[in-house]
């Protein structure tokens, strides 16, 4: 089953909240992988995440 079942929103909402929380980096890469294969692409601000966190 895997990430398939997960929405892309799911997904792209799952990813960043990994981020902000600094979640294990294989995690990580395992979101990064499946937003890659569904052409996904995020560019999170690290400017604006060091100001809010």
């Amino acid at each position: 089953m895997g990430m398939k079942c997960l929405s892309d929103s799911g997904l792209i909402e799952a990813y960043i909240k990994a981020k902000e929380l600094e979640l294990d980096p294989n995690f990580i890469q395992l979101l990064e992988v499946e937003l890659k294969r569904r052409s996904i692409s995020i560019h999170l601000d690290e400017t604006q995440k060091k100001q809010n966190g």
